[in-house]
């Protein structure tokens, strides 16, 4: 067994087979003191993901730090699974991606194959080192990324084969373990460990919500219409004044509304503000389009040149018409920070003023 393998990609059967070698099972991680440090690695984990969007990796020595880290994974799936947040769960995922994609990009062909049977993904490696991935796994994985290199124009094909280097078949395996990991969670926390747990879950609860206000386009302050695009604007103008939505513009609305912070019930309230409001007929497009039906993250909102596409580009202002804005939210963004800074400024000069007439 590897065992240094087996802790740098700690989802691997090795893994487990490793941890049950060392008698190291889910109650003696919870409990014995001798798996404290796992417990710390295993918050660290999630904590990374929250605060640097990656899994930090250090190479272990010894059989007992590759132990540790192993167990580590584990407990860092428990506290997430606890938690039960769809974005922690979904920043955990791509940070532990992340992670292997840096590791695997450097390994052996053992590695490599050992790693995309695990994640389901059928390819070969021959002594030359080119490795070859099956057509339909390469569309799956391949499907999200947008750069014109992951083109099937630019792709080496044969015999329904995709020929790929090794840090293209890396950067595809960390979609396919990111994939791996949101399926599986959250899991089933029986209650006897709850207790256990109750610690690190807080622990990483009060970092959640801080990475929710420093990620959230309004900073976790709600929606504020001064700072809203004039595309939304009148989008919202047209809801509340009973008119006929085309779908492009409700996706719109509804995708930009969600990524700002509002819960269903905010959604539906705005909704709610047209004169032919049916809840039944909006709150079912809501749902699916936020993605509370399917359990998935949902949609994101369309950027400036899809809205300028569907028509739905009203009114731009000077903000709109600078080269580098290409997003709605962005304009959301500025405009806001802008505010802010503002605001900064005069409750210097105020201050300053105080100061002298003192």
């Amino acid at each position: 067994m590897d065992t240094g393998r087996a802790a740098k990609f700690p989802f691997l059967r090795e893994s487990a087979e490793f941890a049950e070698q060392n008698n190291a099972d889910l109650e003696a991680l919870l409990t014995s003191p001798s798996y404290e440090p796992a417990r710390d690695r295993g918050v660290r984990r999630v904590m990374d993901a929250l605060e640097n969007s990656e899994v930090t990796y250090t190479p272990l020595m010894s059989d007992y730090d590759r132990l540790i880290e192993v167990m580590s994974y584990p407990f860092a799936r428990m506290v997430v699974s606890m938690i039960g947040d769809r974005f922690l769960t979904k920043r955990y995922a791509l940070a532990e991606a992340v992670r292997m994609n840096k590791i695997l990009s450097g390994e052996d062909r053992e590695t490599l194959l050992i790693v995309s049977e695990e994640l389901g993904v059928t390819s070969t490696v021959d002594a030359d080192g080119i490795i070859r991935m099956k057509f339909p796994d390469y569309l799956r994985l391949a499907n999200r990324l947008k750069s014109v290199d992951w083109k099937l124009i630019n792709c080496d094909i044969h015999s329904g084969l995709v020929y790929l280097p090794q840090e293209k078949f890396s950067r595809l395996m960390q979609n396919a373990l990111q994939d791996k990991i949101e399926s599986e969670l959250p899991l089933m926390t029986p209650e006897e460990y709850r207790k256990y747990l109750r610690g690190p879950v807080d622990a990483v609860s009060m970092a959640l919500e801080e990475a929710k206000a420093k990620y959230s386009p309004t900073g976790g302050e709600g929606m504020k219409n001064e700072f809203l695009p004039p595309c939304l604007v009148h989008i919202l103008d047209m809801s509340r004044r009973g008119m006929n939505l085309p779908h492009s513009a409700r996706f719109a609305l509804v995708t930009f509304l969600h990524a700002l912070g509002l819960d269903y019930d905010g959604i539906i309230r705005v909704f709610s503000e047209s004169p032919d409001f049916s809840e039944e007929i909006a709150g079912y497009q809501i749902k699916h389009i936020t993605g509370e039906l399917s359990g998935t993250e949902g949609y994101s909102p369309p950027e400036c040149k899809t809205m300028k596409t569907n028509g739905l580009c009203y009114n731009p202002d000077t903000l709109c018409q600078q080269e580098w804005m290409n997003h709605p939210l962005t304009y959301y963004r500025v405009k806001s920070r802008d505010r802010k800074e503002g605001q900064g400024g005069q409750q210097q000069g105020s201050g300053a003023q105080s100061k002298t007439d003192q």
